[in-house]
């Protein structure tokens, strides 16, 4: 583990019963990264956050936050003080006020940051008297993410941060997020599921599917590297399976006579291939949004 790095998770697997949660996932979050942790339902995104707070053991493989280990009790403990967490159901006690939750949360650290408080409470609108059941579930996730923000934490992992907030309220979110990084130096990790906020606050992402992190890296380097090759067949594309197995290819898709790779490097060798083999009406390349990276990674399966 570099002494840059806040969470190295290697191998890591989790079964649920017989299901496997977990099956064998790798990922790395360097200090000061704002990293976002994707993957479609079931991919294993919440089952990572849960072994890497302590909230449950793996079955193989090692973990490290802050350098101390996730399965060990005691560490666990270290790993919980230094964390500012944000679950995706936004738990919170529902009979206490917004006042009473934010004195019970500061009375626990120290570390407390009572100017950032001040900011929060008054740009998220929050009513100090108002009971936390009666919040809708836009302000919950204020409210929340106050509580995570504000206790001083060098790491904050967010599940579905602006779940239940209007176009508003997530800019606000996401400035915030944008200026805690860049004032403070903070470490996020971000599960979401709305890929343009991701894309705007994140330099690094992780993709996760079936267990595994099928992708893991810098934004600005994926948007260097990786294209989309589109490809419009004149016969019946047999001779597009080939085109998986190339040097660079990460994801092939087939819908009917228009076939879409992802290419991480130079595509020439593969529009090459393509051009001798697979009959193309016509080719373009384009540049790989994360939207395309999602999809093509998640969805891909082997064509005919």
């Amino acid at each position: 583990m570099s002494d840059a790095d806040v969470i190295v998770l290697r191998e890591l697997s989790k079964r649920h019963g017989t299901v496997p949660a977990l099956d064998g996932l790798s990922l790395t979050v360097p200090q000061g990264s704002v990293t976002g942790l994707l993957g479609p339902n079931g991919a294993g995104k919440t089952t990572a956050i849960k072994l890497l707070l302590g909230m449950a053991r793996p079955d193989g493989g090692t973990g490290l936050v802050f350098g101390q280990r996730i399965d060990a009790e005691a560490d666990s403990v270290r790993i919980r003080q230094r964390t500012g967490y944000v679950s995706e159901t936004k738990d919170l006690y529902p009979h206490f006020t917004v006042d009473q939750m934010v004195h019970l949360t500061r009375g626990l650290y120290s570390t407390w940051r009572s100017d950032l408080e001040r900011r929060l409470r008054g740009s998220f609108a929050l009513r100090p008297d108002a009971k936390v059941s009666t919040l809708s579930k836009g302000m919950r996730t204020k409210l929340s993410l106050l509580l995570a923000c504000c206790r001083g934490a060098d790491l904050l992992v967010l599940d579905e941060p602006t779940d239940g907030l209007d176009p508003v309220a997530a800019e606000l979110v996401l400035e915030t997020l944008i200026g805690l990084v860049a004032q403070d130096g903070l470490t996020v990790l971000v599960s979401s599921h709305q890929l343009t906020e991701v894309e705007r606050v994140a330099d690094r992402v992780v993709i996760v599917d079936r267990g595994q992190a099928c992708l893991e890296a810098g934004l600005d380097d994926l948007r260097m590297r990786v294209r989309m090759v589109r490809i419009v067949l004149e016969g019946d594309g047999s001779a597009v399976a080939g085109l998986r197995s190339e040097p660079g290819v990460l994801a092939v898709n087939q819908a009917g006579r228009v076939v879409t790779l992802l290419v991480d490097g130079s595509a020439e060798l593969v529009i090459d291939r393509a051009r001798r083999f697979a009959s193309p009406a016509s080719i373009e390349t384009l540049p790989a949004t994360l939207r395309d990276l999602f999809l093509g990674l998640t969805r891909s399966a082997d064509v005919a």
